[in-house]
């Protein structure tokens, strides 16, 4: 467990979404042993109850829960809403929340395309924009968009909105970057490879990660850990010094424009070290 004064957050709070599994669940594991209180969302109310008491207890910190859909056009509210009314500050925003269609897109009906644009994308810059003025009043705020490689890649048969809306994120995740770092608050895009979730079967495409050689997969855990190590939380530090053992993965940050995109191969590390940028 972490033990430097830093990471004990005692009035601050990360919100993650889609926190119940995979990805969200390891970074919320991470926050909570760098001492960070939480916030999780999900729509499976009993995977939230046993994991906030978990957590709570294993790494003494404060964990809170809502349970919610991302597709329902008013969910970013009630969650700022959640956090105002019970007086969370929060400081890290952690857009986590995905998943897949199993359908081709000329089957896959409307009203499923506009759900899963929401949850993926319109609910990332919802929650962003409800919570950034409080980061822009405290100058001091960490937002991840967890994006995949399939931002980056040629487009696939299947998923066909999958690797467009990344992309979008991506690109949104510069903008925030641009308009903001000035002020203190910065965003990163994290673009997993092929990582060993619950996503697959849920969305229809386990045949398919089957089919991925195992050396290019990596575990959720080993990401979160990077991913984090890459983004300080809590770090007022503009120099990103950090140790990636991951395969397949990008991390995509306009925080620094000379690193426009990494591609980390397995099973090599390889450490970054960026120059400070400073305004003058």
């Amino acid at each position: 467990m972490y033990t430097d004064s830093i990471y004990f957050m005692k009035n601050t709070y990360a919100l993650i979404t889609g926190a119940s599994s995979g990805i969200g669940l390891e970074i919320a594991y991470n926050l909570a042993d760098r001492g960070y209180n939480l916030v999780l969302t999900a729509r499976r109310e009993d995977r939230l109850i046993s994991i906030s008491k978990e957590i709570s207890e294993k790494f003494k910190v404060k964990v809170d829960f809502i349970s919610c859909d991302l597709s329902d056009i008013n969910t970013p509210r009630q969650i700022f809403d959640f956090c105002n009314d019970k007086d969370y500050k929060v400081e890290v925003l952690i857009n986590n929340a995905g998943y897949g269609i199993k359908t081709p897109f000329h089957e896959t009906p409307m009203e499923d395309e506009e759900d899963f644009i929401r949850v993926l994308g319109t609910s990332v810059i919802a929650l962003t924009k409800i919570f950034l003025p409080s980061m822009m009043e405290s100058q001091n705020g960490k937002i991840m968009i967890v994006s995949s490689v399939a931002s980056f890649s040629p487009p696939s048969a299947i998923q066909a909105l999958y690797g467009p809306i990344k992309t979008f994120m991506n690109r949104f995740s510069d903008s925030i970057n641009i308009n903001y770092n000035h002020l203190g608050i910065s965003s990163t895009a994290l673009c997993p490879g092929f990582t060993v979730t619950e996503f697959h079967t849920a969305s229809g495409v386990q045949d398919e990660m089957d089919r991925v050689p195992s050396f290019l997969k990596f575990s959720a855990k080993i990401l979160s850990i990077s991913s984090l190590d890459c983004h300080p939380i809590g770090s007022a530090s503009p120099i990103i010094t950090s140790k990636l053992e991951a395969s397949s993965t990008a991390i995509h940050s306009a925080l620094f424009p000379a690193l426009e995109v990494l591609y980390i191969p397995s099973p090599h590390t390889i450490e970054i070290r960026l120059p400070s940028l400073v305004n003058t």
